[in-house]
């Protein structure tokens, strides 16, 4: 990326949980010739798509396919912001690209912060069935908009670690084709980019950079675009230490994405430097978000124990963000496993109106 290009985060989204509404306003106040509605949600919410550049090449992405997964979004509104603040960087990104981005293509679900749609549909799973509104438009785009390159762009959970001690903040793939995992010539093209993104970004974030796993999924969106001649290049945005509201991850998630248009641009679709995919670590699931160790129990019997706690995100209306609940997922022996958090008990008197806790429910204990 051109040094002399700055992050900026978008002002009018602090948050990691976005409203349709203040979105689709926006968006129409701000760009409303370079956006059109290309169909509506199960509840009507309107699913605009917005074309930036004029080269070319031509590129699909879209976000919020998981209404939940809003990183893709976000960084898609401070590239916007970096180019209105920084015109050069329009010129030097769009000149030799078409960009087509589908904003939250899945605004039921984002507006109440849920993984699946109205219906409860899986839109990443639905690529044989289309059974949902949402994906038969993305699917109809895709295959009739005769792109070079598409980006599906997502976040995972706190779970992934490059080598067991470093977060993932970053996670990109290059999806399969078949069970075989078959490196295919289109598969080597998404590694390219990929391979790319990850010799200029690596510097400034060692050692929290990884590649998911590319076990294939039969109904999946990227493995079957991939599949069909759609180079898809599929992004996960997850945890930076300390940084549960993802505004670290936000700025490189937003970095990749321009150092992914800037490959593009480069690359035309050669397979240059493909092999280099596969020195990327592989995503490691290893950690949790807290675990509890040497905990006593106030039983009758001696029982010291660990307990491993994820954090669920709700959506609160009132702060129009969301909040994090501690939920117990394992009580045993935790020690294959890591925490972000890691509190030693020893010594300490458990505090609970139970004796135990309850795994799949929200903390409800202390000590002292």
């Amino acid at each position: 990326m051109n040094s002399t290009f700055l992050y900026q985060a978008n002002p009018n989204f602090p948050n990691r949980y976005i409203s349709p509404e203040k979105l689709f306003n926006y968006l129409q106040t701000n760009f409303s010739d370079f956006i059109s509605e290309i169909g509506r949600s199960f509840l009507g919410k309107p699913i605009y798509m917005m074309k930036v550049g004029r080269g070319e090449t031509k590129i699909l992405a879209w976000s919020q396919m998981h209404g939940n997964e809003s990183t893709g979004t976000l960084g898609m509104l401070d590239l916007l912001e970096m180019c209105n603040r920084q015109p050069e960087m329009e010129n030097q990104l769009f000149s030799d690209i078409t960009l087509h981005f589908i904003f939250m293509l899945n605004p039921d679900g984002s507006a109440k912060w849920t993984r699946r749609n109205a219906l409860d549909i899986d839109l990443n799973r639905d690529f044989l069935k289309r059974s949902s509104k949402e994906f038969q438009i993305l699917r109809g785009i895709a295959e009739s908009g005769n792109y070079d390159y598409a980006l599906n762009l997502h976040d995972q959970r706190t779970i992934f670690t490059t080598d067991g001690t470093n977060p993932a903040t970053l996670s990109f793939l290059a999806p399969s084709v078949n069970f075989e995992r078959e490196v295919t010539h289109v598969r080597k093209q998404v590694m390219a980019i990929v391979s790319r993104i990850y010799s200029r970004l690596n510097r400034s974030l060692p050692n929290q950079i990884a590649r998911y796993s590319d076990e294939f999924y039969p109904t999946s969106t990227g493995d079957n675009f991939t599949k069909m001649g759609l180079p898809t290049v599929l992004f996960e945005g997850g945890h930076f230490i300390d940084d549960y509201k993802r505004l670290q991850t936000r700025k490189f998630y937003t970095l990749a994405l321009i150092e992914c248009l800037q490959a593009i641009t480069v690359l035309k679709g050669s397979i240059s430097g493909w092999e280099e995919y596969a020195t990327i670590p592989v995503n490691k699931e290893t950690h949790c978000d807290v675990i509890y160790r040497n905990v006593t129990l106030n039983l009758d019997y001696e029982c010291t124990l660990d307990i491993a706690v994820q954090f669920r995100e709700e959506y609160v209306p009132a702060e129009d963000e969301i909040s994090f609940v501690p939920i117990v997922i394992e009580v045993g022996d935790v020690g294959a496993k890591k925490g972000w958090q890691e509190i030693d008990c020893t010594g300490k008197k458990f505090i609970s109106s139970r004796k135990f806790p309850k795994l799949d429910a929200p903390v409800d204990f202390t000590f002292e």
